[in-house]
């Protein structure tokens, strides 16, 4: 257990931090909700920097990593659709990243019990990012709204944050996209190692 795969197990509690305080109303837990994210955000480069850089990769860390991403990722797309107010998502296209996250996962499983341990590709890695920055922009829709905008009354908000909800909206479709496009890609590339049994 090394500091690498500490940081990348540290997003799954993170994520349950995260969720409580989407929940809470009192004055500065949207702002806290938004730095915490940008944390885990940025512990999903960190990890995999100082594994290589330390010369730390390992079966566990490729593993862990993507898995990681997934809780992290998935967990707060969930509570969105729970909520009812700035940052809310549409249920339809959380459904189809979820099943999209399980179909490859499965893929992931299967290979590894054939010795087989399939990374994070590229195609996964830009979507994630994709995914992260979208759930960025809708997390900081209700930190300007509740937490910044009170700061300075008589100004108009407004745009900015309608502005700002919009760019994540759109970050997120084009994220569910890019899951589904990348994730077919990536059953067709390592299907054989589902389908394709050794010979007896």
């Amino acid at each position: 257990m090394n500091l690498p795969n500490l940081i990348t197990l540290s997003r799954i509690p993170l994520m349950f931090v995260i969720v409580w305080l989407m929940c809470e109303e009192w004055s500065g837990a949207a702002s806290l909700v938004f730095v915490l994210f940008i944390l885990g955000a940025v512990s999903d480069w960190l990890d995999g920097h100082l594994a290589r850089q330390r010369g730390l990769v390992s079966t566990f860390g490729k593993f862990m990593d993507a898995l990681s991403d997934k809780i992290f990722v998935l967990g707060i797309m969930v509570a969105m659709v729970d909520q009812k107010r700035e940052f809310q998502l549409p249920m339809a296209y959380v459904l189809i990243t979820l099943g999209r996250e399980f179909l490859v996962s499965g893929i992931r499983m299967a290979a590894a019990s054939k010795g087989v341990v399939v990374p994070a590709d590229r195609g996964g890695k830009t979507k994630t990012l994709t995914q992260l920055i979208a759930l960025g922009f809708l997390l900081a829709t209700p930190m300007l709204e509740r937490d910044l905008a009170p700061l300075l009354p008589g100004t108009d908000f407004g745009p900015v944050i309608e502005l700002v909800h919009n760019i994540g909206l759109i970050g997120f479709i084009i994220g569910t996209f890019l899951a589904v496009w990348f994730g077919w890609r990536y059953i067709e590339r390592h299907k054989a190692l589902v389908f394709d049994e050794p010979p007896r």
